[in-house]
């Protein structure tokens, strides 16, 4: 096997001696070459057989990250921690693996343990812990904890998902992201860890890499982050909040990446600026180790140096099916250097991609098979098309959909021509809330509409926000299949039942401050076999007193 990669690596060093690779073509096999690289190094570390302790000794207590649970299946469920007594400071652990007792019960006093077992704290994945527990019964609440020595972690709660294509009466969820450190308190947590959730998705920026800002609420640990250690002295940063942290213990979570995990509005193996190609991929692969040694992810997901596998799919009985994107790793550049330009000849290029053609025959095959009622897509950035420009001409986000229409049209064409039922976005990165209707011709307000969109604003990014923006007028007023704009914080709960879905906006009037109150601030419906989306409540329109 290890020849095999070394076979790889020289072929790869070849292929970039020829002069007749263009740019884009350069850097992938430059990004690829740091990569296959990096993943020898990790490879290797992981290979070795772990050097065991039978009891490890701590300056302080480990568990300062917390714990976590998530990528639930019917029969079991991923449990995560790591050892950090020294969490900001690299964490403190010795050189060597530690084994750490788990284990899962049916009640929160562990009078009843079902499954346990010792895995090890890699010490080459910062001590992290990714245990894939199974043989759990499905549609079932659990609950786990870990053990260290003679230190306890929290105990978390966890649940299984139903049985495959069985009957299934309901479920709720929350989506968020967004979560800069620096623009304020995580108080939307707090309120989400009380909440009634069967899951949690978080659709990307769970840290932000820049450096300390200035007049922020809160600061950052560092400069802009760059190496290995760096991006987990930032995850480290950011688990220390209580409230994520509760969040994290209280349901299962399914995560994946947007951009700010790495850099922001990088596009595959490219860099946000006009940087070196082969140091951006090193940091690449370093970001992608980092959040998988602080996620609830799957082996499967462990990084092959500057490569992750995000993409997936989740069952929830034959309810819903949710298929994870990730929007980031596969893209091409953005077009005309990115920003908000007017639709261009790179734009529409039907050979560009933000999916990559890997993962859009993987979404349409899905979308395609499912017999489920919902068919819920959670991914990262605007997908319906959003014009910034009263009056004549366009102004488009050359990194969200619009700049790669070519690419979202034949995912709304097929599920126009395939007959693909019951079909909803969730989406996050623009620290607003919206609500849009999904168009078969967006430049046809005729046009029948196939699925529906919601947006979920920030849990901080972007400061306190407000209920109305100074460009809400004008962006409703000329995307018509846009229904709500919003820029208050907090987070989306989705209630589904076989008849309808229901997405309720949370929202805080503040994040400056800790502690901030909760409320609903809208309400849509969507009726199953009736896309479009149905205001059921609006607190704008509340009478009070």
């Amino acid at each position: 096997m290890e020849q095999d990669k070394f076979g790889m690596l020289q072929g790869m060093m070849e292929k970039l001696g020829d002069s007749t690779m263009d740019r884009r073509g350069f850097l992938r096999a430059t990004g690829k070459v740091a990569a296959v690289s990096f993943a020898l190094t990790l490879a290797g570390a992981l290979g070795e057989a772990p050097k065991v302790r039978a009891e490890a000794l701590f300056k302080s207590y480990p568990f300062t990250l917390g714990i976590a649970s998530g990528d639930p299946l019917p029969d079991g469920v991923v449990l995560w921690t790591r050892l950090a007594p020294d969490p900001l400071n690299g964490g403190g652990m010795p050189s060597h693996d530690v084994p750490v007792r788990w284990e899962v019960a049916t009640d929160k006093d562990f009078r009843h343990v079902v499954r346990h077992g010792v895995e090890f704290a890699r010490a080459a994945l910062a001590h992290s812990v990714h245990v894939e527990v199974d043989g759990l019964k499905p549609n079932h609440v659990y609950y786990y904890r870990f053990h260290a020595g003679k230190e306890h972690s929290p105990v978390g709660r966890t649940k299984t998902l139903p049985p495959y294509g069985s009957a299934v009466a309901g479920m709720t969820f929350a989506f968020a992201s967004c979560q800069n450190w620096q623009d304020g308190y995580y108080t939307a947590y707090k309120h989400m860890s009380k909440d009634n959730l069967d899951l949690v998705f978080h659709l990307g920026d769970y840290i932000y890499e820049g450096g300390i800002g200035t007049d922020k609420v809160r600061s950052h640990n560092s400069p802009e982050i760059v190496t290995l250690e760096d991006y987990r002295n930032r995850y480290a940063l950011y688990k220390s909040d209580a409230d994520l942290r509760a969040s994290h213990e209280a349901f299962p979570w399914v995560v994946t990446t947007d951009d700010h995990e790495v850099e922001n509005n990088y596009a595959g193996p490219i860099p946000e600026k006009d940087q070196p190609i082969e140091p951006f991929v090193q940091r690449r692969a370093a970001a992608y180790q980092a959040y998988y040694e602080h996620m609830p992810l799957r082996r499967s997901s462990l990084p092959h140096g500057a490569e992750i596998q995000l993409y997936r799919r989740l069952a929830y009985g034959n309810l819903a099916e949710f298929s994870v994107l990730d929007t980031r790793q596969y893209r091409d550049d953005q077009a005309n250097g990115d920003g908000s330009k007017e639709p261009n000849e790179a734009s529409m290029d039907p050979n560009r991609t933000l999916t990559g053609t890997a993962q859009e025959q993987w979404l349409l095959k899905g979308l395609g098979a499912s017999r489920a009622r919902w068919n819920v897509i959670a991914q990262q950035v605007f997908f319906a098309k959003r014009d910034f420009k009263q009056g004549d001409g366009e102004l488009l986000s050359m990194d969200a959909w619009d700049g790669y229409s070519a690419n979202r049209d034949r995912i709304v064409n097929y599920i126009h021509s395939h007959g693909v039922r019951n079909v909803v976005v969730l989406t996050g990165d623009v620290h607003a809330n919206f609500a849009n209707e999904i168009k078969a011709d967006f430049s046809d307000p005729a046009s029948p509409v196939v699925g529906v969109e919601f947006v979920g604003t920030s849990i901080s990014s972007g400061g306190d926000g407000a209920d109305t923006a100074s460009s809400t007028a004008a962006v409703l007023a000329e995307n018509p299949h846009i229904r709500f704009h919003n820029t208050q914080r907090g987070y989306v709960r989705c209630t589904l039942t076989p008849e309808r879905f229901q997405a309720d906006y949370l929202v805080l009037p503040y994040v400056s401050r800790p502690d901030a109150p909760i409320s609903t601030r809208v309400s849509f419906q969507v009726e199953a076999g009736r896309p479009g989306l149905k205001k059921i409540y609006d607190s704008a329109l509340v009478v009070t007193g």
